[in-house]
């Protein structure tokens, strides 16, 4: 079934003004301007995006991927497909090797459909920057766990400290089952986390200035070399740009540092991701959420995930760093494509790649949503 969309088309860099997009068979058939195309429908005010790539999401609707049963999970996944996140890597978070083996079989019957894959954050992360992690089911980095654990084909990607044991065999293992070692919960300095940026393969660091000390003038930290890799176009960094895990300042600072193509926005998000106050879980752990913001209940009050959609922390980057639309859409798009290898399907919005769009009105608020040409959200407009 073909559908025909018109509206000011932001993808691969661009903007075209007043675009016409065909979808046919679950591709992209067509893009051409409305002025050439024999019979353009009306024209809108709608903006034309490429379906959004997280990387990084435990969770929404009241379904968790490290608790929920399958139900709950397919909730959590439904959900943010409906508000833009038609790639959607699940996150789980540290605990047992039993307990991760039971979420990764759990998860299973998800993949390639629901979700593009598992995120595993943790369990070989630092104590004394744990935040929303339980620091009893952290431990030394285990290259025959993360072997077994890789085996199952369903990680896509793995947290780790730098300064974890065994941390360079750690991302040797991920590269050779193609899955992204991701820096993150740590509390390295700057010399031990660059003794991990080899450049030899994709990399990303999880939430960077989340979960790690702050860059200081004689004390840099991971932060200072994460921010150098990726300068040089070795390393990938993810930004809950929500406003309340990073400043709209910092979030610019960034963007204007490295270029959208070493920016991944994430949501993080939790259970609690379009829903109300109240009490939730995040692994183990117990947690708040007051007023839109989600903290451990205990710990000294944590930051424990994101109560934000993709879409929301893409407005929130435009609207409230003054990042480009531009460059904003592309780090929440063809960026994480390109870190997870799905850029020849996902990310862009060209002929022949998979037909995932979201459009939106002038504020980026979600208006509808197409999944492989499917439509599975439309809001009356």
């Amino acid at each position: 079934m073909q559908t025909v969309l018109r509206g000011r088309l932001v993808t691969g860099g661009t903007v075209v003004e007043d675009a016409v997009l065909t979808l046919d068979g679950g591709r992209v058939a067509a893009v051409t301007a409305a002025a050439d195309h024999p019979d353009p429908p009306g024209p809108t005010d709608h903006v034309l995006i490429p379906g959004l790539v997280d990387v990084h999401c435990h969770g929404g609707a009241g379904g968790s991927f490290p608790n929920s049963d399958l139900d709950g999970v397919r909730r959590a996944a439904a959900f943010h497909r409906s508000r833009g996140t038609t790639t959607l890597v699940g996150s789980l978070v540290s605990a047992t090797p039993d307990t991760v083996r039971r979420r990764l079989d759990l998860l299973a019957p998800l993949i390639g459909t629901d979700l593009a894959g598992v995120h595993l954050e943790g369990p070989y992360l630092s104590k004394a920057r744990c935040g929303a992690q339980d620091p009893a089911a952290l431990r030394p980095g285990d290259p025959a766990e993360l072997a077994r654990l890789l085996a199952t084909g369903l990680v896509v990607s793995v947290t780790l400290a730098p300064e974890t044991a065994h941390a360079a065999e750690l991302v040797a293992l991920c590269r050779a089952h193609g899955v992204l070692p991701s820096i993150g919960h740590t509390d390295a300095d700057a010399a031990t986390t660059r003794a991990l940026l080899d450049g030899s393969g994709p990399m990303s660091a999880t939430h960077l200035f989340n979960g790690m000390p702050p860059l200081l003038s004689r004390a840099p930290g991971p932060v200072a070399a994460c921010l150098a890799a990726a300068a040089r176009g070795e390393l990938v960094v993810e930004l809950v740009a929500d406003g309340v895990h990073l400043d709209p300042a910092t979030v610019a600072m960034v963007f204007d540092l490295v270029g959208p193509g070493q920016v991944a926005l994430v949501s993080d998000a939790m259970a609690a991701a379009g829903q109300p106050d109240g009490a939730y879980r995040l692994g183990s752990l117990d947690v708040t959420v007051r007023d839109g913001v989600a903290r451990l209940t205990h710990d000294a009050g944590a930051i424990a995930g994101g109560t934000a959609t993709l879409s929301d922390v893409l407005r929130r980057t435009v609207r409230d760093a003054g990042v480009d639309l531009v460059a904003a859409v592309t780090a929440a798009t063809a960026t994480p494509a390109r870190l997870l290898g799905l850029d020849a399907e996902v990310g862009e919005l060209t002929p022949g790649r998979r037909a995932d769009v979201l459009v939106t009105d002038p504020d980026l608020v979600p208006r509808a949503v197409y999944a492989a040409g499917v439509r599975v959200h439309r809001e009356e407009y």
